[in-house]
């Protein structure tokens, strides 16, 4: 799955109209309202805040675009096509609109707005996440150093190591090694999902 490595801004003048664009990598619809309110309460002078997003987890796949009383499709559904376009997900991109003035037109501005978007991706760096699943696994003391043997040949990342009555790992693993890990542990270890 392709997204942002990191929070980023860049900022766009277009006929002396500025466009602050903020990407920011989410993975709830939560997330997006508190970045959306932060930008709201620090911009609260801009003329527009505009926004897309596109979200994939558990719970299915989410997409919106606002075009923050711009005309309509000339603002956010630019933004959402960039990220449909570039293929990412778990992104949301902010652009804050100063108008300078001069109108735009409905192409003018749905340059603007995935212009300024595209630079915010790019400063973010698009980098490719393999989706990963969190497991408690709970083995024999005499089976522990079996356990971690496994969980590091699937490329799993230790969360937390503790003793509940028995050794139990919790681990953050790539979606795709889950049934290699519940195939290693069958005749000894207990795997629940977190």
């Amino acid at each position: 799955m392709r997204t942002i490595a990191k929070a980023a801004e860049a900022k766009l003048v277009e006929k002396r109209s500025r466009f602050l664009a903020f990407a920011y990598p989410v993975s709830s619809e939560e997330e997006v309202a508190r970045h959306l309110g932060e930008l709201r309460r620090r911009f609260h002078d801009a003329r527009h805040i505009v926004y897309a997003y596109r979200i994939r987890g558990r719970e299915g796949e989410r997409a919106r675009a606002d075009d923050a009383g711009e005309p309509a499709g000339s603002a956010g559904r630019p933004i959402l096509q960039l990220l449909e376009g570039e293929g990412l997900w778990n992104v949301l991109v902010v652009v804050v609109r100063y108008f300078g003035g001069v109108k735009l037109g409905v192409g003018g501005l749905a340059r603007a707005y995935r212009g300024a978007a595209r630079a915010a991706i790019t400063a973010a760096g698009v980098v490719e996440e393999v989706p990963q699943v969190q497991v408690k696994v709970r083995v024999p003391p005499e089976r522990l150093g079996d356990a971690l043997t496994l969980a590091g040949r699937l490329g799993a990342r230790i969360i937390s190591q503790g003793y509940e009555g028995t050794p139990t790992l919790e681990l953050s693993l790539p979606d795709e090694a889950l049934s290699a890990l519940k195939a290693g542990l069958a005749p000894w270890g207990k795997l629940e999902e977190v």
